[in-house]
């Protein structure tokens, strides 16, 4: 067995989740900023882990952060975890009156992840049983990269616990000329190149890593390789499928997305009916850590127009 290319992809990995914990603070140079009237104020986060049965599926154990109260928001991470989403969430709840929820995907992080659980729609069921298990209603679902697979999937399943959806520069579907990057065949630095409109400021120093974080990163690689595959694969099916997708829907994407680009992204728009596209200036495959200021307005713009109360 080759041990050396193994463990060139595990620094890789790990750097690039480095740096999201580094960077997801809700820092960024975007000079926008939400309406400070409505701001509520910095909110307490709470971990709590949900027992779910999933048809299909069986026992699911999901892990849940949650903060703020009002307008609730399931956001669905990326690859790189849910530390890809821990600035945004308390930005968004301390510049709303929003109740978010950042679960992570079981297998992320060293969670339980159960052998029948292997797919972004397998993912999607258990993110409908959650809101059912909480009964929320009126949810805005938003997923970023494979998390905005997921999201996609969770809206073909039509529940009428959500009342919007929000694609950030997800991934997924075929389109033809206009691959999407895979994270397994790629180096850091063409990762982290193709990842940010300005990439220098999110280089990491890979001797920085503390075991946990090389430990986290594995599993996190080995969760994503089960969800996407190793290579990753989209689903061929998918775009078609989206034909039936009734839930209001907005895709917004980084104009300097180099994972997928902004014409992938306009493609995944046209496949959902009645989607609103949206690019983000300055901004690459993750704004939520990149433009997070940005993205926030129109996130809550959207999920306010097509709230239920």
């Amino acid at each position: 067995m080759n041990h050396s290319q193994p463990s060139v992809w595990l620094s890789a990995f790990a750097g690039t989740v480095l740096a999201l914990l580094a960077l997801a603070t809700g820092c960024s140079s975007d000079a926008n900023t939400a309406p400070a009237s409505v701001a509520p104020g910095p909110q307490p986060v709470v971990s709590t882990t949900h027992a779910l049965t999933v048809d299909g599926i069986g026992p699911v154990d999901v892990t849940v952060a949650e903060q703020g109260a009002g307008h609730p928001f399931l956001l669905l991470h990326g690859g790189a975890g849910p530390a890809s989403f821990v600035g945004f969430s308390d930005l968004l709840s301390s510049s709303y009156k929003a109740r978010v929820l950042l679960p992570t995907h079981p297998g992320f992080g060293g969670t339980p992840r159960p052998d029948a659980l292997k797919n972004p729609a397998g993912l999607a069921s258990v993110y409908v049983g959650l809101l059912e298990q909480l009964d929320l209603h009126d949810v805005t679902v938003v997923g970023n990269s494979i998390g905005g697979w997921i999201a996609a999937e969770l809206a073909l399943l039509h529940s009428d616990r959500v009342s919007s959806v929000v694609l950030v520069d997800a991934v997924g579907i075929v389109v033809d000329g206009h691959p999407v990057a895979d994270p397994f065949a790629i180096t850091l630095d063409d990762l982290i190149n193709r990842s940010y409109y300005n990439p220098d400021a999110y280089r990491v120093d890979l001797s920085k890593l503390t075991d946990m974080q090389r430990a986290g990163a594995a599993a996190n690689r080995a969760a994503l390789a089960v969800y996407g595959g190793n290579p990753s694969l989209p689903d061929p099916t998918l775009r078609d499928r989206l034909k039936t997708v009734t839930v209001p829907t907005a895709v917004f994407w980084g104009e300097a997305d180099r994972i997928a680009d902004a014409d992938y992204g306009r493609a995944f728009a046209a496949a959902i009916p009645d989607a609103q596209f949206q690019l983000l200036t300055k901004t690459g495959h993750l704004p939520q850590i990149e433009t997070p200021n940005q993205l926030l307005p129109l996130l809550w713009n959207f999920a306010a127009a097509h709230a239920a109360e």
